[in-house]
């Protein structure tokens, strides 16, 4: 899976671009991409994938060191991103690239996903249920350059981007 106590994870939370930042500013996270994960085509474009053509959703790769960062710590970050009730997106992106998914490289991973998604659903932070699938992780593809840390390279647009998602709001009323 990774070199020697490094491992990664892989999330699926709507529009990559907002789900670098709050991974980014850990320690014990060595890096963190966005990419694209589970679909058909071998090398998919944003393009290919934003259709919907190519059967990929949307991810963030995240490199730890689980010494420091846990996977459980993780998918502690991860929930309070997304609406974890859309099947249909996130937030205003729409459509099957932007639903919400946990690629797991392991057992241990799966169990400690499944573990997390049960005791949401079970918090009654929720009225409907939560739809986000825990699935095996497959090939990775690395997005184009663009879209790594848009949020420091295009910060404007990022931002404004965001503010007209609702993406904010929703984390305030459910996860703050």
């Amino acid at each position: 899976m990774t070199s020697e106590g490094i491992e990664k994870a892989v999330f699926a939370g709507g529009c990559f671009w907002c789900m670098v930042k709050p991974f980014k500013e850990w320690d014990g996270i060595v890096d963190v991409v966005s990419g694209y994960m589970g679909g058909h085509v071998e090398n998919p474009t944003y393009e290919d994938v934003k259709k919907g053509d190519s059967g990929h959703l949307e991810v963030v790769e995240i490199t730890y060191d689980p010494s420091i960062f846990t996977y459980e710590k993780l998918l502690e970050l991860y929930w309070p991103q997304i609406d974890p009730t859309d099947a249909g997106g996130q937030f205003h992106d729409r459509g099957h690239s932007y639903t919400t998914a946990i690629f797991y490289y392991n057992e241990e991973q799966r169990k400690a996903a499944e573990k997390s998604k049960e005791e949401l659903a079970n918090s009654g932070r929720f009225a409907k249920p939560i739809v986000t699938d825990i699935r095996p992780a497959e090939t990775f593809y690395r997005a184009e350059e663009y879209h790594q840390d848009y949020h420091e390279k295009e910060q404007q647009h990022y931002e404004e981007d965001r503010a007209k998602s609702g993406r904010d709001e929703f984390i305030s009323e459910y996860w703050k």
